[in-house]
Formats: C-alpha cells, structure tokens, sequence
C-alpha cells in the first residue's frame, strides 16, 4: 500500500484564508468641507448611490440625498444633464449643509458636460467630483475640445474625476478602429474580447489625455461597466494589470430584487476577493414605491460579509425548519435587525466599534446555544416541543432565560445594555 504522505494530492498548497491584498493604487480625495473621503490606496472600499430624483426639483433631491447618507452611502451622485439642473446644484449643497449633511455630491454629466460646467461656475464648484462618460463627451473633431473643457473645469476648481466607460455608450470610433486591427489578425478575438478591449482602451486613453489636460493623476478614478457577470469580471481583472488607478466597481444595470442582489454580489465577489476594486455601487432597480437606499444596504453587506469593512451589527439567524414552526424568531431575528440598522447613525457618533458586534437569533436547540455562545449576544428560542424558555448568551455565557410574552422587548434591553457598557466611550 502506497504512503499517502508521500503522495503531493494529498497535501494541497496551503490557501489563504480571506481575500488577497488590496491592489496597489494611487489614492484619489473626494471631499465637502471637513468631511475627507479617500478612494484607493489604503482606504476601506467605499460605498456610494445615486438619486432617482429629477435634479432640477431642489428639495426633492436634497431630500432623498439625505436619506441615502444616512443609511450610510459615503458619496452620492446625482444626474446634471439640463440647465435647470445645473442651476439646482448649489441651492442643493445649501440645503444639505443647513442639515449638516456634508455627503460629498458626484456630479454625472452626459452630451453637454463641458457646457454645464463652463456655464455654471456654482454648479462646478458645489459638486464634490465629476463623472465623464468618454463615449458621450463629443464625436469627431469635437470630442477632444469638449473633453479638454471638463477636465479643465476639474483643474480649474480642483475636483477629481470618474472617468466612467459604459459598454452601453461605447465610443464608436475607437471600438470601430479596434474591430477593424482585429479582423485583420491571423486568428481574430472573439466579440466579448473586442468589447473587453475597448472598454479598457477607452478609459486608459481617456485617462491619458485627462493627465496631458493638466489633470492631476492622483484624482483620476476608472471604471468599465457592463451588465453581465463574466464581462464585469474579465474587464477589471484586465484593468487593474494597466493602470494603478483607483477603480469604481458596479454592473451597470444590475436588474430588480433577487437578480440584482445575486448579480452584483456574485461579480463584485470575486473581484474583491482578489483584491480589486476601491469604490462600489450595486445599481439596482427598486421595486415600486421601495426605498433608495436598499442599494446601500446590499452594498454595505457585500463587504461586511466579506470581512472588509463593518457598518451595522450583523444578526445571525436560522433559515428554519420543522423543529421551528413558530415565526417567533424569524419576527425577532427581523425586528432586532431593523432596530440596530435604525440605531447606528446614532451609535456611530456615540458608541464607536458597536458596528462590529454581532447577535443570533436562533429556533431551537440544535444550533441555537452553539450559536448563540460564539455571537456577543445570543438568543435561543424554543422549536416544536421544547420547553418554552429562551436562554440568552453574552460573549459565550449563559446570563438569564426569558419566558413569557414580552421575549422580545426584553431581549431589545440586554441589546441596549451590552451596547452601553461595551462601546460607550471611555
């Protein structure tokens, strides 16, 4: 009988546990007075929206801008495309400041960027940072002069640029003239390859002409977004070997409820897992009448449950099965995280670290003290015949049972007590 020791398949190469290291870029600044946001280098991966407001309509943009930081979107974009929204900007940036709100604003310009900005100086200065489409700054003998004037409004008012390749508004000209050397090889690339190029040729030739413009490089971001997974992946591996940019990640149209939420998850997954990526959006389409900020959420929770940054205290809960027939811990498991997500725009100011904690809400007893004793705090509620009693656990310690009516709200107080004595400031 052979020696399984000395056979190499049965000692794989040990593998490393979490992600790789985050590729090394240059470091980008998107400010609002005193509030600094970094984007590459050893920043935390950013999360950041966009509003579905018409811009020109002041209020309502400033509005939902609000809610979007609030649930923690660190930068929010929103669309400037006429001249009534340009002139909406800075009566927008006043009313986020009187609410002391100093979310730094992205200004998303298509088509008539370069006269927006030249035309309203006060919108130019107001915004935090641009976002320039290459395939939508001009065509032709024009494209170079239009490009130059919002690069040199940037320069002008010292504001980082996005550069910002959709595959969806390619410019025309360079994917033509990369088809055309293409079709003349020995062996051709396929179509996606020659997306793939153009893409990645358009936002590395944007940048270069952006630097010969008198931009600055360390405030030049880049992205290439498409719509499927694999695409999404294969662009970025690509990017992130050329250039040492920061790179804003995100599918660009995601798609409604589950299908976005798996779609960017999947591809944003993997491609910070390998290190790459230093700012995100997950573009969903919402449902209607739901709230903005679900995009937040799922973006905050990719990360958090990837281990590379903590936003909200994370509630660990069963899926459920026979042994659990009662909803009472799925109403719990909702309730308790509804009311820590609620909590922390306060807890973040008062109780620094609380984002790290984490809570089970488990059904029965197979798992639930397991569970609960590796959580800081833990609840074991009873399944199908158990004995109607709910042991609590804090930091693997059994600590008191609840019975009765009023679990709940009692198990909300010892939430609040643990938050008090182990993250108030000391």
């Amino acid at each position: 009988m052979s020696n399984s020791s000395n056979n190499p398949s049965s000692n794989p190469p040990k593998l490393p546990l979490g992600p790789e290291p985050k590729r090394s870029t240059r470091q980008a600044t998107v400010a609002w007075k005193t509030n600094i946001i970094t984007i590459g280098g050893d920043a935390p991966v950013r999360v950041q929206s966009m509003t579905n407001t018409d811009t020109a309509d002041a209020i309502a943009t400033a509005i939902q801008v609000k809610e979007l930081a609030r649930a923690g979107s660190e930068m929010v974009r929103i669309t400037v495309d006429t001249p009534a929204a340009a002139a909406a900007v800075p009566y927008i940036r006043e009313q986020l400041d009187k609410m002391d709100v100093l979310v730094p604003l992205i200004g998303d310009f298509h088509y008539n960027g370069h006269t927006l900005l030249k035309d309203y100086p006060e919108c130019a200065k107001a915004l935090s940072k641009y976002r320039i489409n290459p395939g939508n700054v001009g065509k032709g003998a024009k494209r170079d002069p239009q490009f130059a004037q919002m690069i040199e409004a940037a320069c002008q008012y010292d504001k980082p640029i996005r550069i910002g390749v959709n595959w969806g508004s390619l410019d025309q000209d360079l994917l033509a003239s990369i088809m055309d050397a293409n079709a003349a090889l020995p062996v051709p690339k396929t179509a996606q390859e020659v997306m793939i190029e153009a893409l990645i040729q358009s936002a590395l030739q944007s940048a270069e002409k952006a630097v010969e413009f008198g931009m600055n490089p360390n405030q030049i971001i880049l992205s290439c977004k498409v719509s499927k997974v694999q695409d999404l992946v294969a662009v970025y591996r690509d990017l992130s070997h050329r250039s040492d940019y920061p790179l804003h990640l995100g599918l660009t149209e995601a798609g409604m409820g589950s299908k976005g939420i798996v779609s960017s998850t999947a591809a944003m997954g993997i491609l910070l897992q390998e290190g790459i990526g230093d700012t995100i959006r997950v573009s969903l389409t919402p449902d209607p009448g739901a709230p903005r900020e679900n995009e937040i959420i799922v973006a905050q929770e990719i990360l958090q449950t990837m281990g590379l940054r903590n936003f909200t205290p994370m509630v660990i809960a069963c899926p459920g099965c026979g042994r659990t027939t009662s909803t009472t811990f799925q109403e719990l498991a909702a309730n308790i995280q509804s009311y820590l997500r609620q909590q922390m725009p306060i807890w973040k100011k008062t109780h620094p670290g609380v984002e790290a904690m984490n809570v089970a809400v488990m059904g029965c007893i197979v798992n639930g003290p397991g569970e609960s004793k590796h959580a800081n705090i833990g609840i074991s509620l009873p399944g199908t015949g158990e004995t109607p009693a709910a042991p609590v656990f804090v930091d693997g310690v059994k600590v008191k049972t609840l019975r009765g009516d009023n679990i709940a709200q009692e198990f909300q107080v010892i939430v609040d007590e643990y938050v008090n004595q182990h993250y108030a400031p000391k």
